[in-house]
């Protein structure tokens, strides 16, 4: 069974959010063979954008604090106040260094297991398409178009693709385009999750 996901699976593991358990059992699935996991190239590299971002805007925002707690400790009777606010700006950069970390060591195993579908020619020029009629966002049109080349050389018998944002694929024209593969469009992990395992028993 190949189980296509994208960057918000990554992202998921990496940053240990709320369905991050699912996911944990989903590349332990594919990392025992049980499954394939099929991952388009665009989504190992778009989690490293996100994170570069929300690391600009935690480092924009410690120095806007620093910045202020500096003016307020000019005040003798604040000064010894501020001792706390610091530890939080300090535990923004640790924040950093934690999920970056994480995130590499998430990829490194997806590497290591999963089939990684290339950016290539075709996948590039089909998504411009895609753009136009699905009006997906060019990363959304890139991700769909490289799981849809993918299921046309696969014919898996059984195939679903997960994602986290049921807007993103929200259209009934792509349900039905996957499911001509034999592949369920499933718009959350954990659902994902009991998906696969119904479907090995």
């Amino acid at each position: 069974m190949n189980v296509y996901v994208e960057s918000n699976f990554v992202l998921e593991l990496a940053l240990l959010q709320e369905q991050s358990t699912s996911c944990e059992e989903i590349l332990g699935l594919c990392e025992t063979r049980s499954v394939q996991l099929v991952v388009p190239a665009y989504s190992l590299a778009e989690p490293y954008e996100t994170l570069a971002r929300r690391q600009k805007k935690r480092k924009r925002l410690k120095q806007e604090i620093d910045a202020e707690l500096g003016q307020i400790a000019r005040t003798a009777t604040y000064a010894e106040r501020l001792d706390g606010f610091r530890d939080v700006t300090a535990l923004l950069m640790n924040i950093d260094v934690e999920e970056s970390k994480r995130l590499e060591e998430v990829c490194s195993r997806l590497t290591k297991t999963a089939e990684v579908i290339p950016l290539d020619t075709s996948v590039l020029s089909a998504s411009t398409q895609y753009q136009r009629t699905h009006r997906f966002a060019p990363q959304d049109a890139l991700v769909y178009s490289a799981v849809l080349s993918h299921l046309e050389r696969a014919r898996a018998p059984r195939s679903c693709f997960l994602n986290r944002n049921s807007r993103d694929f929200d259209d009934q024209t792509v349900v039905e385009q996957l499911e001509r593969y034999n592949c369920k469009l499933l718009p959350r992990f954990d659902a994902g999750s009991r998906f696969i395992l119904n479907t090995l028993r």
